[in-house]
């Protein structure tokens, strides 16, 4: 049975002997969780980045936290243990669900990697973080093409956002001149619009549209249409919502001098993320108070009186048992937190029956282990002609934790992919990747590399090649003769913003953590988690009443350059005029 003490009675065990405490425990340098005569519990259902997230802000500021999680502590971002693959005292390959990457543009993450100390780092687990220096763009039967991922040094001014994107544009993706300059004043167009042009108008308008990427070349369509949407956020031309993938060229190309950003442009962990950064936060965790409970999933949410009054969740086996907490934080994916909506819940909180029409597709990853360090790029690789979307890394050059220290110590790099088109025929088998099996998977993913890497030269050896590992989540079905995904991604569809909760709504102690939940990277990623799960915890801290400091919340940069044109078509807008750069009024 739930605690039954009123609101009143909370805020005022915050305010008396826990706020005081929190309030010294946020001060900079080593934190220590509050010491509470009767600290309020909270239940974490959800161990991956909103969970962790979560429970660090909370167990920082003298909340009794719990987390319960059904899989492994880090959810999609987690490395994965090789199943059979120690030896001589070594630990397991690392595998992972796809490799991962921090824009500059990422602050929530960074801020939390912070607060996690690592070994002599200064700044802890962010110290792991190193920039790669370049992206490679390989092309089947044609030239490649590396940039460099460098500060420009233009101001932004529109002509001068114009001129000096459109030709880097064409130059660096060898395209016409005039595709260029069209690409560029597609994003002036989006960067000088305002807040309500982008969610009336551009939320509601496919990527294809906005760029007319069915009136462009070929080339323009394979780079600056497809290849952008679909190894960004695994989303189809067709069906991405303008205002998620213009914020993110924004970010990325409407911010040369890298304004307010944390680091360069692009970075990854010098290490395994478990071993570089998870297994450190988890062990933070654990210092600052926070309980685990693995191997268990929440069954069901009990509502009643506009509150949460219980939870059931069940352990591997499935003996059920009953979770009584003051508050309820729901981490889990969306179409996990979907299927526990009651009638009551929904009654208390009828906007969330609009997560039903979320769009989910896949993004997985598959890791090829080397005996020979590969040089393919010192940073990510797009193959643009790649039915399945596939981009890649090659890991040990990156990393001071070395391969030959797992497994069987013959392993020298890992050329990590992700696949982020399954439903697209291969040229190997005449089938999308959804209905191969992981075999078929692993072979039809190098036949698609060796077409863009060895055309020019045997880059991609199979003598090298010593074994393979497919993001466990995929699962191959021999009676219906097809694969089934256990992490699945949100895709932002045009559209899609409004079916998204915010963190609280009608129920008083029940607060949503998660990359769907609104947040204003708007993407579904690590970063949006995080955000999510501060912006929950804030709303915890409102219903407690509360002195802790609030988490920070940090936003995406836009140019100052171009506010007082944000402003003019403000005013455009409302009187139901087109953007003034818009050329196809």
């Amino acid at each position: 049975m739930a605690t039954q003490r009123s609101a009143v009675s909370r805020r005022a065990v915050l305010r008396g002997t826990v706020a005081a405490g929190v309030a010294g425990a946020l001060t900079a340098g080593a934190r220590s969780p509050a010491r509470a005569a009767d600290r309020e519990r909270v239940a974490v259902f959800g161990g991956g980045v909103a969970g962790l997230t979560a429970a660090h802000e909370l167990s920082e500021r003298g909340f009794q936290v719990t987390v319960y999680e059904r899989r492994a502590l880090g959810g999609k971002a987690r490395s994965i243990p090789v199943p059979g693959t120690a030896a001589a005292g070594r630990p397991e390959l690392p595998g992972e669900h796809g490799f991962r990457f921090f824009p500059g543009f990422y602050r929530h993450i960074p801020d939390t990697m912070r607060r996690i100390p690592f070994g002599a780092n200064p700044n802890g687990v962010w110290d792991n973080l190193v920039p790669v220096s370049e992206v490679r763009f390989s092309r089947r039967d044609a030239d490649d093409f590396r940039i460099p991922l460098r500060s420009g040094g233009f101001t932004t001014t529109p002509e001068a956002f114009r001129e000096t994107v459109g030709a880097g544009i064409a130059t660096a993706l060898r395209m016409p001149p005039t595709e260029g300059m069209f690409f560029a004043d597609r994003l002036l167009v989006f960067n000088s619009s305002c807040d309500a042009r982008r969610f009336a108008q551009w939320e509601r308008t496919s990527w294809r549209d906005f760029v007319a990427g069915h009136e462009r070349s070929h080339e323009f369509r394979a780079l600056l249409s497809r290849t952008l949407t679909s190894i960004m956020v695994a989303a189809k031309e067709e069906l991405a919502s303008t205002r998620t993938i213009g914020n993110m060229g924004e970010q990325f190309l409407g911010n040369p001098l890298e304004i307010g950003n944390d680091g360069g442009l692009d970075r990854v962990l010098n290490g395994p993320t478990n071993r570089a950064w998870l297994d450190p936060w988890v062990a933070r965790l654990r210092e600052l108070g926070v309980r685990f409970v693995l191997d268990t999933e929440v069954r069901a949410l009990r509502a009643a009186g506009g509150r949460i009054a219980g939870a059931t969740v069940a352990d591997r086996s499935g003996v059920e048992s009953a979770v009584e907490a003051d508050y309820f934080v729901l981490a889990l994916p969306a179409e996990r937190a979907r299927t526990l909506w009651t009638p009551e819940i929904l009654s208390a909180r009828p906007e969330l029956a609009a997560m039903d029409r979320l769009t989910f597709d896949w993004m997985n990853g598959i890791q090829f282990y080397l005996r020979e360090p590969l040089d393919i790029a010192r940073g990510h690789t797009a193959y643009i002609d790649a039915p399945w979307s596939l981009t890649s890394i090659s890991q040990n050059q990156m990393w001071t934790t070395k391969l030959t220290e797992f497994g069987d110590g013959a392993v020298r790099d890992c050329l990590s992919v992700d696949i982020s088109d399954w439903n697209t025929p291969g040229p190997l088998y005449g089938k999308p990747a959804k209905e191969c099996t992981p075999e078929e998977i692993a072979r039809e993913v190098w036949t698609q590399l060796s077409a863009h890497l060895n055309d020019r030269g045997e880059l991609l050896r199979a003598a090298d090649l010593h074994s393979w590992f497919l993001d466990p989540g995929i699962s191959w079905h021999d009676e219906a003769r097809r694969t089934d995904n256990a992490d699945p991604l949100l895709i932002n569809t045009a559209g899609s913003w409004e079916c998204r909760p915010q963190a609280h709504g009608g129920l008083e102690n029940l607060f949503l953590a998660g990359d769907y939940v609104r947040t204003n990277v708007d993407l579904a990623t690590m970063e949006g988690a995080n955000e999510s799960a501060r912006a929950a915890v804030n709303a915890l801290l409102d219903v407690a009443g509360s002195d802790a400091p609030r988490c920070r919340l940090f936003t995406l940069y836009r140019a100052p350059e171009l506010e007082p044109l944000r402003r003019i078509d403000a005013d455009r807008f409302a009187a139901g005029q087109p953007n003034m750069f818009e050329l196809r009024a």
